[in-house]
């Protein structure tokens, strides 16, 4: 287990603001290691500010409270309108955004899956929970309430992680295997962040373009267009805040963009900002002078 402050990292979807916070993270081991990035605990309070949007990344995530048996979103687009749920949830896959509810103090244990490496867990397709959140206790039944409280009781880190480990190997469905195209496209997708159209990558994978849209949308929870536009958009996020005064028609280019509108309509789109508003919007929560560090969360 590592205790870390995690500046960027793998879970990139949404940053709280003016708040000291550590959260500790563990990689799991085989087989669990073939589908969660990493497990994730995180304590905190923000009484004045609500948390940044959540920002999509393509992939799903489970997050148990255990400080009250409840976790509660906002719409991005319409704050007005409230969703509340149990303690203990499954995130789907979404390409939209979402504000989770930190008016109060905040102490969330977490799964970050892999790309694809949710479904066996979850005894349906991960596409059936496309935007949206579902209580755990609809997908495990009873088992999620006994696991909640006993990670509630858990004294230490180390003990509620080996508490989650032990419950996902309890559950992964062994045999169920994911299907070739589906780890081949991702592959595919990694290393072009423009990715390959839909009906190319299909034909490379000698399946119909409905087919391998079918299978990768019940294993990885979106279409395959939806999540080459996500990946793209979050290395479009990663290097612009690393390098602020790039030049966007040239980074539009790089980054397989038709020309530099469609790069501004993308970024909108995922981020509800503009590129140039949201490298302001950065910029002002690390001035040198304010000795706070900021922390990308993963997404519950």
């Amino acid at each position: 287990m590592t205790r870390s402050t995690l500046a960027g990292g793998k879970s990139q979807q949404f940053t709280i603001l003016n708040i000291d916070t550590i959260f500790n993270f563990y990689k799991p081991k085989p087989p669990l290691s073939k589908f969660v990035d990493n497990f994730w605990l995180y304590e905190g309070y923000e009484p004045e500010r609500k948390t940044e949007r959540i920002l999509p990344t393509g992939t799903l995530e489970l997050a148990i409270n255990l400080r009250q048996n409840e976790l509660r979103f906002y719409d991005a687009e319409r704050p007005e309108n409230c969703s509340r749920f149990s303690g203990a949830i499954v995130s789907g896959a979404s390409g939209r955004g979402l504000t989770p509810d930190t008016a109060e103090e905040v102490f969330i244990i977490g799964v970050h899956f892999k790309p694809g490496g949710a479904f066996p867990f979850l005894g349906l397709p991960a596409g059936d929970l496309a935007d949206t959140h579902v209580d755990l206790e609809t997908l495990w039944g009873p088992f999620a309430g006994r696991l909640r409280e006993r990670l509630c009781e858990a004294r230490t880190s180390t003990e509620r992680f080996q508490l989650l480990q032990e419950a996902l190997l309890s559950r992964l469905c062994h045999g169920v295997e994911q299907h070739y195209s589906v780890s081949a496209a991702l592959e595919l997708f990694g290393k072009n962040q423009a990715g390959p159209r839909v009906r190319e990558a299909a034909k490379y994978l000698g399946l119909s373009q409905r087919r391998f849209i079918q299978v990768f949308k019940a294993e990885v929870g979106i279409t395959p267009k939806l999540f080459s536009r996500i990946q793209r958009f979050q290395q479009t996020r990663t290097v612009i805040q690393h390098n602020p005064s790039i030049n966007w028609a040239d980074l539009a280019v790089d980054l397989g963009y038709f020309d530099q509108s469609h790069f501004i309509r993308e970024f909108l789109e995922f981020s509800g900002l503009s590129p140039t508003d949201y490298i302001n919007r950065h910029k002002s929560f690390i001035e040198p002078d304010i000795h706070v560090e900021r922390y990308h969360l993963p997404h519950f």
